[in-house]
């Protein structure tokens, strides 16, 4: 793996040199867009506004328009505007996993250590195992700062990228039921449905991308010019008036006896 960013873990007065590798990778198919009329292959271009000539990559810079004018910014300048959380990862506090709450979780990378941070690496990665807190902090990467929570997972010190609050919009916006009357049979048999899906230990293994190979089937029964079948599928509101109905017959959809026959 090619490190997207390389810096330091500011850890009290220690310093741990690190690279920040991805942690993900797509599971999309490669789809291009095409023009309809011939299938070409859309090709997109960066125009000049006033020449309307294409400009190359290398010609391209980044500028703030003020007063008028653009202030042209180059890479040493992003690094210039704050160089210490440019070149690290510099924790503020330690949280419990449960303070932080799923909506700012953004995306995750893995740091391993450079030459001579393996030690300091290793012990950071073991405190946070043995006391359960995840080390929030902040660094600048791209032009832009993030603020990041560091897990330990197996061997390594994984870095969950986080949004900032004023990033998350106000649930206010929408148009939510509030004092709703829920009928308490109803309620309880939710629940009891609730425990029958239950599992005592969540695998993300189990869950695997199926649409994509769904798909795949669809493409190559076109490349063969035959018909894809229609889509038996119609999704069904459920009436408030039919919620009792819906839960006993869920309930009795996922019993075991149900399960066995």
């Amino acid at each position: 793996m090619r490190a997207i960013w390389s810096g330091a873990i500011g850890f009290g007065l220690i310093n741990i040199p690190v690279g920040m590798y991805s942690a993900v990778e797509s599971s999309n198919i490669d789809l291009d867009m095409l023009d309809k009329h011939d299938n070409a292959k859309i090709k997109y271009q960066r125009v000049n506004e006033d020449t309307g000539e294409e400009v190359a990559w290398g010609d391209i810079v980044k500028g703030y328009k003020l007063d008028g004018r653009y202030i042209v910014l180059d890479d040493e300048d992003f690094d210039k505007a704050s160089p210490k959380k440019s070149q690290m990862i510099e924790i503020d506090e330690f949280v419990g996993e449960e303070d932080i709450d799923s909506t700012f979780y953004e995306s995750p990378y893995y740091l391993a250590p450079k030459e001579g941070g393996e030690k300091a690496y290793a012990l950071l990665r073991d405190a946070l195992e043995s006391t359960g807190k995840l080390a929030i902090g902040t660094y600048v990467m791209r032009g832009r700062m993030h603020v990041c929570a560091l897990k330990p997972i197996g061997d390594a010190l994984v870095l969950l990228r986080l949004r900032f609050a004023e990033e998350i919009r106000d649930t206010a916006e929408l148009d939510l039921p509030g004092d709703v009357a829920v009928k308490p049979n109803e309620l309880k048999m939710a629940k009891t449905l609730i425990e029958q899906l239950s599992t005592k230990k969540f695998s993300m293994a189990k869950y695997k991308d199926t649409y994509h190979a769904d798909l795949m089937k669809l493409i190559k029964l076109k490349a063969k010019g035959r018909a894809v079948p229609e889509p038996k599928f119609k999704l069904v509101k459920t009436a408030a008036k039919d919620l009792m109905a819906q839960l006993k017959a869920s309930l009795e959809e996922k019993s075991p006896r149900k399960k066995a026959s």
